[in-house]
Formats: C-alpha cells, sequence, structure tokens
C-alpha cells in the first residue's frame, strides 16, 4: 500500500501547484542566460513536479525500453506488465510496444531541454521548445509516473512523432491503455498549448482502491482538473489488479 509520507508529499505538491495558480509571475533560469517567467503555477504551459526519489524506482519489464534503460514507480511497472502481457496476446501488436523514455531526474530533463535551444537548432527560443518537451522541473517524466511509448519496427515513423498514433501499437495503446490506468496528458488542442503527444502517458491507476493510485492522482491534480486528458481515466471502484502470470508487483 501507499506509503503515508508519500501520499502526503503528493498532497501537498497539489496543493502548492494551486496556489502558486493565483499567484503572480516567478522568473526562474530555465537554460544558461534564459530567465523565464512562470506564469500562474505554470512555466510556458507545463506544472510544476518534484522529482521521483532513486529507491522509489524500478525497472520497467524485461525488453521494453529501446536504448537507453526504463524505470519507473512499482505501481506503474505493475500496470505496465499486465498491459504488455495483454498487447502481447495480439498477434498483430506482439513485441511492438516499446518504450522511448520513462523517468528523468530534473538534471537529465535540463540537457534534453537546452540542449535543443539555439540557432541552427530544433527551437530558437525556451518557448518554442516547450511545445514539445517539458523545461527542468515541469516535467511529468521527474514523477516516475510517464512514460513516452513507442513501437518496433517503426518504417516511415521516427519515436516522438504524431505518426504514432496511426501505428499497429500506438492504436492498440489509445484503444486499451486506459483500462491499465494510463491516459493521455496532452491530447490534440490541449488547453495547455503543448504539441499533440500520442506517445507521451502517464499512470493513474484504474482505481482509487489500487495501491499508489491515489498519491499519482493527487500528483496530477492541477493538470487533471484544468488541463484533462485524453483517454481520461474515471474512478473505476470495483476494477481489481487482475495477476499476469509470472509477473509480481515490483518491490
Amino acid at each position: 500500500m501507499m506509503v503515508g509520507g508519500r501520499m502526503k508529499h503528493a498532497v501537498a505538491a497539489a496543493l502548492a501547484w494551486l496556489a502558486l495558480a493565483s499567484g503572480s509571475a516567478q522568473a526562474e533560469l530555465l537554460c544558461p542566460k534564459r530567465e523565464v517567467a512562470a506564469i500562474d503555477g505554470r512555466m510556458l504551459g507545463h506544472i510544476r513536479y518534484d522529482e521521483a526519489r532513486a529507491a522509489d524506482l524500478v525497472a520497467a519489464p524485461a525488453g521494453f525500453a529501446i536504448g537507453g534503460p526504463c524505470r519507473v514507480r512499482p505501481e506503474v511497472a505493475y500496470d505496465l506488465g499486465r498491459m504488455l502481457a495483454a498487447a502481447d496476446s495480439d498477434p498483430q501488436v506482439k513485441g511492438r510496444l516499446r518504450s522511448v523514455s520513462c523517468y528523468r531526474s530534473i538534471a537529465h530533463q535540463r540537457q534534453v531541454f537546452c540542449g535543443a535551444i539555439g540557432p541552427k537548432k530544433r527551437a530558437r527560443t525556451a518557448a518554442d521548445r516547450a511545445r514539445f518537451v517539458g523545461p527542468p522541473g515541469y516535467s511529468e517524466h521527474a514523477t516516475g509516473y510517464a512514460i513516452d511509448f513507442g513501437t518496433r519496427p517503426s518504417p516511415g515513423c521516427p519515436d516522438v512523432a504524431a505518426c504514432f498514433a496511426g501505428t499497429v501499437a500506438g492504436r492498440w495503446l489509445i484503444q486499451h491503455g486506459p483500462e491499465y490506468g494510463f491516459e493521455l496528458s496532452f491530447p490534440p488542442g490541449n488547453a495547455q498549448g503543448v504539441t499533440w503527444e500520442p506517445w507521451h502517458w502517464r499512470w493513474v491507476g484504474t482505481s482509487l482502491l489500487i495501491p499508489g493510485a491515489a498519491a499519482a492522482r493527487a500528483t496530477f491534480a492541477g493538470a487533471r482538473a484544468a488541463f484533462p486528458a485524453r483517454p481520461t481515466i474515471t474512478d473505476n471502484p470495483a476494477r481489481a489488479l487482475a495477476p499476469v502470470p509470472g509477473f509480481t508487483m515490483p518491490r
């Protein structure tokens, strides 16, 4: 079950966001020589999130990650294992649903965000970059609940691109992801002003009765209330965790 201290921390984070939302703008140094103001509690459309402790993370199911390792919260790993088992039961999807990125520390996020800003780079300004990537300290990836999904093979469709929604794995995820507690953070035309990201999903659990779900929902309370995800997860108290043969809850 969820440790009381972690639950209190998540609730405090949600309350802090709501407090910031009613406050004035605050300048923050995101990248070298790039100071940006946080307005209504957000930074360039993104909400602030605390960084998960390394001790609170576990490795995702074997064979899921593309490239670097994938670490998530134990409760995420459990539902992820269930979802991958279900995906593998479909011959067309088996082995295709993979991860491009999972937990990212704030320091790593700073490299990802700032490293692509400048002349002849992907973005000319921090605002341009924020349309695709959360600023350091404002990324869901730091929480340990978010995953950027990808697919292999992926001919003609690079990672973290809108075309993922049209792949076999992407279509399956959009249809079945909510059944395992995952919701799409940035749907088309979202009010946060973030580019549609059919690959970026966050785990909130299918029911508040599931271990860790209450803390996850408290972490994303501000985002879920003001900027609803799609498909949206609603509470289902009757839903139980169905065991997956050969897969146990990581500790």
